[in-house]
């Protein structure tokens, strides 16, 4: 389904709050990306972004409800939306780019089935493929639930946008809307439930169509019996079964086969209008379906998480536990503590707070929490122990957590050790390229330790690591430890921007200016380096050098090899400008928090029947184009800005900018094509015009990236299951020389794999090959397994990885959900006037069971105003009681079996209204009695 209207999607949402109807046309302005050259705005991502937007919208509200606040979004932008979620009260700015992040990366797996598996009939419920295609619907919502049980959410959007896609296009490829139905078919998301009236593969389904735009070619007995079929697909074949429909369209050669034509409801024709209408209908109308069922197994929190509805600062730690490190673990539990009580009730508030400890040989495990009195009694755990060889698992603790924090997060390493396990350094490079998350380290060991083997690192490894990220590399005296973790203080911040990012191997006196814009607060300059000076001048020429530590344009703070100047609040705006000299190398840094920002991704296009857009897993290719997907973010939504050059810029060495060619595709996205690509490592660059205030603004990516001649193509189709080895086939290509190429893969698991150890490869050619890896049969349902993949040539001068993500899940047998039995309501004294309704009660009680199943595991009050009891839910049946006001006339309530299946408990006292129920004028105590003799 590669052709919905937007104008018909819009009409489909014209019932909803006006509100929403801003929110989804702000937003779907990314129906241009990722999805098929020259299909118009049209597309899976529409429904998809309609969907999505409405259950949001509906969980945001209901939130809000809980919490006793209004929801009232003030504007359509996602910054808007996020704020209005989390609460009208938290004082700070609000960032919606998680949020906008969380939606490309839906949007983006959704599209790339198209890619992935355009020759797969039961992605896309082709030929006939309805049971596969049922399965392919059923084991990704397994997975989607338990990954979201174990906070693995980036695992579950992508899994996510793969299911919407295959179930959106039973409703475009097959004939269900043709057979008179309006409304989803249900049991595509209920495997309880069977597939029935299924055409088989001697039935003649269609008639002939010439012309092949016929209006209803399905045979008058096939509508006549019901019959369910879908057209037949053929990409490098047109031959399919006698008398079926095809699936039509350029790319289909079964379409000139008799019979011709085909049913596909992708585009909207002059001919089809009234079909394509209804399957865009019913899409939309099952993928809302398919996510109240996941948000119902989430719950409403974890479901706002998964979307990226969250304050954005996330604090973690990954410190060093030996024995040296006593003083720097009680500094980190300090800042911790300060970080937690100084922004309660604030936007600067974490989300979530992940701790991560290592010496050796061990690491972890890893705490991740939202809840901050956890993330106390951790921090308060650790002891500074054992010792001996310095060289300590940095990199395997630093690994852990860029697996399981959010994308985007800041990472605050402490050690006063070099790394012992410095062959992990390209995977954490790759890791940090993948997530663009920055981490910095607070060093505070002997910067001339020497190496005690050839496999330890050194501090300058993380001076790189820290430089590729975006983070610093801060070396202080444990006394001075205290200064120099004001940058955390700083760092764990909502809306949190980079405007300017620069670094020096060789230093010499050079001028670096740089935008400051109105929106920007609490501006900070970070210049790492030794036996340096520097002077920052502002617009009106008024300056302030380095040993001013209280001067005229903000205050100026040393510790160590850090120097941090925090601007003055009333910031002059305009073009800034900072001299630095120095014969050292050195670092500088600007940063603030503001609402305009951008996200980006590196993509590159492919082509197929439906052609779209990717998001590379690794590094771009040299040789060619760059090419990169960029949304940009105003106060006020994607018009209240408007974008006037993006480039890649180097950040090291000589700088150079290379501007790039800009497409607009709507509402804030933007497809950049640069053709002459810096060298060596840069970073993305952006300025701009923010048209709430009238100034221009400038705005730089912090994680740096750089070309490569290698490339490596890879697709996780499938989850893995425990104790059962996954094969995983990869294929390599170079652009450069070809021979021998070493591979090399890590996961974060430490789980065992095979794979070639190396390939020789031919220049231009593909070389195919295949990892196996074994998760063990203990690993928990719902793991999620980082995998980093790496190709590099003899010399080690050009290399590529693909980082990918295994969800490890338990075959499922459990599908049918739990049973709502025995009703038994007392209601009789409720008044059939509704005014005289407040001194009245009425009560319910009922058996919830999950019969053979696996158990409940939660029960949630879903509609209804009144007090809900149940008893201890390991001991089955559950009885559930109910009483409310005679005022609150329905209730509706939830129970959740422990693998995610969705029972649901409804019971209204208007008589017209609800299932029926057993309704009683008997003492509760005999109700019960009843209830259970009925069981016996």
């Amino acid at each position: 389904m590669t052709e919905f209207t937007i104008s018909t999607i819009t009409e489909l949402i014209m019932t909803s709050a006006p509100v929403f109807i801003l929110l989804f046309l702000s937003l779907s302005g990314h129906s241009l990306a990722f999805v098929p050259i020259g299909g118009g705005a049209s597309t899976h991502v529409s429904i998809t972004g309609t969907a999505l937007l409405q259950k949001v919208t509906e969980t945001c509200q209901a939130v809000a409800d809980e919490a006793g606040h209004e929801f009232k979004p003030t504007g359509p932008s996602p910054g808007e939306l996020v704020q209005a979620c989390l609460g009208p009260t938290a004082t700070g700015e609000v960032s919606g780019a998680k949020f906008h992040s969380a939606l490309q990366e839906i949007y983006t797996q959704n599209g790339l089935v198209d890619r992935d598996f355009v020759n797969s009939a039961p992605h896309h419920f082709n030929s006939e493929a309805f049971l596969e295609g049922r399965r392919l619907i059923t084991e990704g919502v397994v997975a989607i639930k338990a990954n979201i049980r174990n906070e693995n959410f980036k695992a579950a959007r992508e899994t996510l946008g793969r299911v919407l896609h295959t179930l959106q296009d039973f409703y475009s490829h097959s004939n269900w809307v043709e057979l008179g139905y309006t409304e989803p078919y249900i049991n595509l998301i209920r495997p309880d439930l069977p597939l029935e009236n299924l055409a088989d593969v001697d039935t003649a389904t269609c008639s002939d169509c010439a012309s092949g735009k016929c209006p209803n070619p399905i045979l008058p007995n096939i509508l006549k019996e019901k019959k369910l079929t879908s057209g037949y697909m053929g990409i490098f074949s047109a031959a399919k079964p006698k008398g079926k429909c095809s699936h039509g369209g350029e790319g289909d050669l079964t379409g000139t086969s008799v019979p011709r034509g085909g049913i596909s409801k992708d585009e909207r024709r002059s001919d089809n209008v009234a079909f394509h209408n209804a399957a865009v209908n019913a899409a939309t109308a099952a993928s809302l379906q398919l996510l109240q069922d996941i948000r119902l197994a989430a719950g409403n929190n974890d479901f706002l998480r998964m979307m990226g509805i969250a304050r954005s600062s996330v604090v973690c730690f990954v410190i060093d536990t030996t024995g040296s490190m006593k003083d720097d673990i009680n500094e980190a539990r300090s800042v911790v503590y300060e970080i937690i009580d100084s922004k309660k009730g604030t936007q600067d508030e974490p989300s979530e707070y992940i701790l991560v400890p290592f010496n050796d040989p061990a690491f972890g495990p890893m705490t991740r929490t939202t809840d901050p009195d956890e993330m106390k009694r951790a921090i308060s755990k650790l002891k500074a122990d054992e010792g001996g060889d310095p060289p300590e698992m940095c990199l395997s603790g630093l690994q852990v957590a860029l697996t399981g924090a959010p994308a985007s997060s800041d990472i605050y390493v402490f050690t006063d050790a070099v790394a012992k396990d410095i062959e992990l350094k390209d995977t954490i490079t790759a890791l940090i390229r993948t997530t663009q998350s920055k981490v910095s380290f607070f060093m505070t060991g002997p910067s001339r330790r020497l190496r005690r083997s050839l496999r330890a690192g050194s501090f300058e490894d993380y001076k790189v690591l820290a430089l590729a990220s975006g983070g610093q590399a801060i070396q202080v005296s444990k006394g001075q430890l205290p200064e120099a973790t004001d940058v955390i203080l700083d760092t764990s911040t909502s809306a949190l921007v980079t405007v300017l990012q620069r670094a020096r191997s060789h230093g010499k006196q050079e001028a670096f200016p740089f935008m400051l814009d109105e929106s920007l607060k609490n501006v900070t300059i970070y210049i790492t380096g030794t036996s340096l000076t520097f002077t920052l001048t502002n617009p009106a020429g008024v300056s302030q050098k380095q040993d001013e530590a209280n001067g005229k344009l903000g205050t100026i703070k040393t510790a160590g090899n850090l120097w941090r100047f925090r601007l003055s609040a009333d910031i002059q705006t305009g073009i800034w400008k900072i001299d630095i000299n120095s014969k050292q190398p050195y670092t500088l840094k600007v940063t603030g928090q503001s609402t305009l920002t951008f996200i980006y991704d590196f993509v590159e296009s492919f082509g197929g029947p439906h052609p779209g857009y990717a998001v590379l897993r690794g590094r771009p290719q040299a040789g060619q184009p760059v090419t990169l997907m960029l949304s940009a973010m105003g106060r006020k939504g994607p018009s209240s800005l408007s974008v006037g050059a993006v480039g890649l810029v180097t950040v090291s060495g000589s700088e150079t900018l290379s501007n790039g060619t800009l497409t607009d595709m709507g509402n804030g996205d933007i497809l950049v094509t640069v053709g002459a690509v810096p060298e060596g490592e840069f970073v993305v660059s952006l300025k701009g015009t923010d048209k709430v205030s009238n100034t221009e603004f400038q705005r730089q990516s912090t994680t740096q990236m750089s070309v490569s001649k290698v490339n490596i193509q890879a697709v996780v189709d499938s989850s893995a299951e425990p104790g059962k080895p996954f094969m995983l086939p990869f294929s390599v290509r170079t652009q450069g020389l070809g021979g021998h190429y070493s591979i090399q893969a890590k996961n974060d698991r430490n789980i065992p794999m095979e794979f070639p150890k190396s390939l020789t490869l031919t220049a231009g050619e593909y070389d195919n090959a295949t990892l196996t890896i074994t998760p063990p049969s203990s690993t928990p349902s719902g793991t999620d397994v980082t995998l980093t993949l790496e190709a590099k040539s003899a010399s080690g001068v050009d290399s590529n990885y693909a980082v990918l993500r295994i969800s490890v899940v338990s075959k499922i047998t459990d599908f049918d959900p739990p049973h709502c039995e025995g009703i038994i309501v007392l209601a009789d004294d409720c008044p059939q006037d509704v005014s005289e309704c407040e001194p009245f009660q009425w009560s319910l009680s009922a058996n919830l069971t999950d019969g053979n199943g696996t158990g409940i595991d939660k029960i949630t009050l879903q509609q209804g105003n009144g007090n809900l009891t149940y008893t201890p839910l390991n001991n089955p049946p559950v009885i559930a009681n109910y009483t409310a006001s005679c005022c609150s006339q329905i209730v509706e309530f939830t129970s959740v079996d422990k693998v995610g299946n969705v029972g649901k408990c409804y019971h209204s006292i208007v008589q017209s209204a609800g299932p029926p129920a057993l309704t009683l004028s008997l003492p509760l105590w005999l109700c019960l009695l009843v209830s259970a003799l009925s069981r016996h």
